[in-house]
C-alpha cells in the first residue's frame, strides 16, 4: 500500500464510523509525515547485519532492546546526528530456514516458535480435549513464554520485539481514558503531536469495511459483530499495522498467503509491518545505527571515565555464551520491554551496580488486564475454517463493565464453531519485581487469584451474550473444564513507572545518562492494546530529551 493510499484510506473513513472515540483524530493526521517500508518487502532489507560490537568499544548511545521504545529512541536519536549501538537478546530474523520462510506457521510451531524451550507453551493448551504443546529443539526462537509469580508472560524476542509476534492492532486510547493511564502527561500534547507522529511511523490503517462485509476469512468477526450487537454492545473497527491491501491479494491467491494462512503469533512472513519495516527500517537509513542480535545485557555502571561501562553476553542460538564483552556507552536507554526492563534495573539496584536507583523501581507492574475465552456457537453459526489472523474489531463496554474485547481469531484451519475473545480489563492489581538474593534473580509477586476482576469484568460482556445467544463457554481451551484463560498476559507494563522510578520523560532518578523508554514506563494498564500509547509516550521523551540532554 503507498503512503498516499494508507493516508487517504484511513482520513476517508475513520471519521464516518463509529471506530474507537479519540482514533478518528489521530488517523486522520497520519498525513503529516510517513515514510513507510511496504510490508512485504524482504525484512533483510531492514535488518542486515553491520557485526556485532566489539569487546572496548566506545558509543555515545547504547539502546537495550529493539521494541517500540527503543526503536524510536534509535530513529530520533540517529535523525538528530547522534551515532547509536542497539543491543538485542533475540535473533535478527532475517534468514530463511529449510522451508523457504523465516517465521513458523502457528499451527506447526518448530524450533524457531520458541525462546530456549525444549516444549512449546501455547496460549491455548487444549483444543477438542486433547493437549496441544509438543517438544521442539532448544532455539532462540522468536516467542517467549516466561513463567512468573503465576503468570506467563508472551514476550517477542529478536529484531523488532514484540512487534514480531502481536497482531498489530494499534489503538489509541479514549481521550477520555488518558488520565487515568499517565495523569502527569499532557494529554492535549499526546493526542495533538504524539499519537499522530506514531501511527505515522508505525504505517497504521484500517481494513475496507465493505471488502470485510464479504470476505470468507472475516466471517469470525461479522459473528461476533452480531452476537456483540444483539446484546446491546457496541462492535468498533480498529486499526492495525497489516496492509490490507496484499491482504485482498492474499485472499485473490496472486500473492503468497500469511495472514490468510494463519501466521502470527510466531512471526508474519508478508503483510504485517513489524518494526523491521518501519522505525528500524528508518533508522538504519540514515547510516547511524548499528544492532547487535543475541546479545544479552547482564550489567550497567557508572565508569570512571564518565558514561557506563556495560556488560553483555554473545549467545548462540542454542543460548550458550560464546562471548562476554564490555563496553562504554555515553548514555544508555533501556527498552527490554516492561519485564526485562524492570528485572535488569532491580537487579542493578540490588547488587550495587546501580546502587542510586529509587524504591519505585520495580513497582506498578501490571497485564493489562488480559483474560481470554471462547464461546461454543450454535451450528447456524460457523466462524469459518479460513480465519485471518489480524484482528480488526472489538466489542467496547469499558464505560460500563470495565472491559474491551478483541473479537480474536482461531486460525485451526477447521471449522469450530467457536467465538475467541482476548480482554483488556480495568484490573487494579498491581504487581513489584523484587530481587531474592539467595537465589540471584528477580521474582515477580503476582498472583493468579489477581485475574478475577478480569474475569469479572469479561463477563458483563460474554454472560450476557451467551444468555441472548443461548449459548455457553468453551472448556476446552485452556486445560480440562477450564473456562477462562487467566494464566497469562500479552501486555506486560510497568515496574519503571513514569514520573515515580524515572522522571516525567523517562529519566532515570540518582544517575545521569540513563533512561526507560518502553512499556515499562506505564503503570499496569492502557485500557487498549498498548503498542500506540508505548510508541507515542517515546516519541514524547526522546523529543524532549533530545532538546535537553544531548
Amino acid at each position: 500500500m503507498s503512503d498516499k493510499g494508507l493516508h487517504s484510506k484511513v482520513s476517508g473513513g475513520v471519521s464516518r464510523r463509529g471506530f474507537i472515540a479519540g482514533t478518528g483524530s489521530i488517523l486522520g493526521a497520519l498525513a503529516l509525515t510517513v515514510n513507510v517500508t511496504p510490508a512485504h518487502a524482504e525484512p533483510a532489507t531492514a535488518t542486515a547485519p553491520a557485526g556485532p560490537i566489539e569487546s572496548g568499544a566506545r558509543v555515545p548511545v547504547l539502546v537495550i532492546g529493539t521494541g517500540y521504545g527503543g526503536s524510536v529512541a534509535a530513529l530520533r536519536l540517529a535523525q538528530a546526528g547522534v551515532p547509536v549501538h542497539m543491543a538485542e537478546m533475540g535473533m535478527a530474523w532475517d534468514t530463511p530456514g529449510s522451508d523457504g520462510k523465516i517465521f513458523a506457521n502457528t499451527t506447526k510451531p518448530d524450533y524457531r516458535s520458541y525462546w530456549l524451550r525444549t516444549r512449546t507453551k501455547a496460549p491455548l493448551s487444549n483444543f477438542l480435549g486433547f493437549p496441544i504443546d509438543k517438544d521442539v529443539p532448544r532455539y532462540t526462537g522468536i516467542l517467549d513464554a516466561e513463567e512468573m509469580g503465576g503468570i506467563i508472560v508472551y514476550q517477542g524476542r529478536g529484531v523488532g520485539g514484540g512487534s514480531l509476534v502481536n497482531g498489530g492492532m494499534a489503538v489509541t486510547p479514549k481521550r477520555q481514558n488518558f488520565a487515568a493511564i499517565l495523569p502527569s502527561v499532557d494529554a492535549e500534547e499526546m493526542y495533538r503531536t504524539y499519537y499522530p507522529r506514531a501511527n505515522a511511523g508505525l504505517g497504521v490503517g484500517l481494513i475496507d469495511p465493505d471488502w470485510f462485509e464479504t470476505v470468507d476469512c472475516y466471517q469470525f468477526a461479522r459473528v461476533g459483530r452480531k452476537h456483540a450487537q444483539r446484546s446491546g454492545f457496541p462492535f468498533v473497527f480498529v486499526p492495525d499495522v497489516y496492509d490490507w491491501d496484499y491482504m485482498k491479494q492474499e485472499v485473490a491467491g496472486t500473492v503468497p498467503k500469511s495472514a490468510v494462512d494463519g501466521e502470527i503469533l510466531y512471526g508474519n512472513n508478508a503483510g504485517k509491518k513489524s518494526l523491521q519495516q518501519t522505525y528500524l527500517a528508518a533508522a538504519r537509513a540514515t547510516g547511524k545505527v548499528t544492532i547487535s542480535p543475541l546479545h544479552r545485557v547482564t550489567t550497567v555502571s557508572p565508569s570512571d571515565g564518565g558514561g557506563y561501562t556495560v556488560v553483555m553476553e554473545q549467545l548462540s542460538t542454542t543460548g550458550d555464551v560464546l562471548a562476554t564483552k564490555t563496553v562504554t556507552a555515553g548514555r544508555v536507554f533501556f527498552a527490554a520491554g516492561s519485564v526485562g526492563t524492570s528485572k535488569l534495573l532491580v537487579r542493578l539496584k540490588a547488587t550495587g551496580a546501580l546502587a542510586n536507583l529509587n524504591d519505585e523501581v520495580g513497582k506498578g507492574w501490571g497485564d493489562n488486564g488480559n483474560v481470554m475465552c471462547g464461546r461454543a456457537n450454535h451450528m447456524w453459526d460457523p466462524t469459518g475454517k479460513v480465519q485471518a489472523s489480524i484482528p480488526c474489531g472489538g466489542i467496547d463496554n469499558w464505560d460500563a463493565g470495565g472491559a474491551f474485547a478483541e473479537v480474536a481469531p482461531l486460525p485451526t484451519g477447521i471449522e469450530t464453531y467457536a467465538s475467541f475473545y482476548l480482554s483488556i480489563t480495568k484490573n487494579p492489581n498491581r504487581a513489584r519485581f523484587s530481587w531474592n538474593a539467595a537465589a540471584g534473580k528477580v521474582e515477580l509477586d503476582w498472583q493468579t487469584a489477581w485475574k478475577q476482576p478480569s474475569i469479572d469484568m469479561a463477563k458483563t460482556i460474554f454472560d450476557k451474550i451467551n444468555a441472548k445467544e443461548g449459548t455457553i463457554y468453551r472448556t476446552d481451551l485452556f486445560g480440562t473444564n477450564k473456562v477462562w484463560g487467566d494464566h497469562l498476559t500479552y501486555h506486560p507494563l510497568g515496574g519503571a513507572v513514569l514520573g515515580k522510578a524515572t522522571d516525567n520523560y523517562g529519566r532515570l532518578h540518582g544517575h545521569p545518562g540513563l533512561y526507560v523508554i518502553d512499556g515499562a514506563l506505564i503503570p499496569g494498564n492502557t485500557s487498549v492494546n498498548p503498542f500506540v500509547t508505548i510508541t507515542a509516550l517515546a516519541e514524547r521523551n526522546i523529543e524532549k530529551i533530545i532538546a535537553t540532554d544531548l
